[in-house]
């Protein structure tokens, strides 16, 4: 399956993209994680492609995909039509209040992350909740071995953020089931 997360510089969209990467090779999965920056790095936009596969993934490079998340108007606009038919558009309703020109193939899930993320006291699990609604309907890895990519990539300072960011995927997955 292949994934695009993208947003604002400084919004967690790597950190999506490279906890799903951790997550699915814990698995015994393959995969491939690749960033890419805007020019103006924090506040510009960045986005990561990550491929998730049983057989070995032949490029990294991603160029239509299962899975778009956008955590803002921009990426929302830039990658709506890189969707497969069938797939899904994530949005983070907290940021983006417009629809997307893309409805008829596709299917859209809006998750309001900001709310979730300061409802859990940190706005900067908002990146979480959004993945764990993103694993809450793909079911791509399990919600245990995001757990262990979170203990995997969130050390020394930032172990103390591990509980929250857990908090904050589980509120994602139950917004998924909704």
């Amino acid at each position: 399956m292949r994934f695009i997360f993208a947003g604002f510089g400084g919004q967690g969209v790597m950190l999506m993209g490279q906890i799903l990467a951790y997550a699915g090779m814990i698995e015994g999965k393959n995969v491939t994680w690749m960033p890419s920056y805007g020019p103006e790095m924090r506040g510009g936009t960045a986005n990561c492609t990550v491929v998730v596969e049983d057989k070995e993934v032949a490029s990294p490079v991603v160029d239509q995909a299962e899975v778009v998340v956008a955590m803002n108007i921009p990426s929302m606009l830039k990658f709506q039509n890189v969707v497969t038919e069938n797939g899904y558009l994530f949005l983070n309703e907290s940021v983006i209040d417009r629809e997307a020109d893309r409805k008829v193939d596709i299917n859209i899930k809006k998750v309001p992350c900001n709310e979730i993320a300061d409802k859990l006291g940190n706005l900067k699990v908002a990146n979480m909740v959004m993945l764990g609604a993103v694993i809450g309907v793909t079911n791509i890895v399990s919600k245990e071995s995001l757990f262990k990519a979170l203990e995997k990539k969130l050390t020394g300072k930032k172990a103390n953020l591990i509980e929250v960011n857990k908090k904050a995927i589980e509120e994602g997955i139950a917004i998924a089931k909704q």
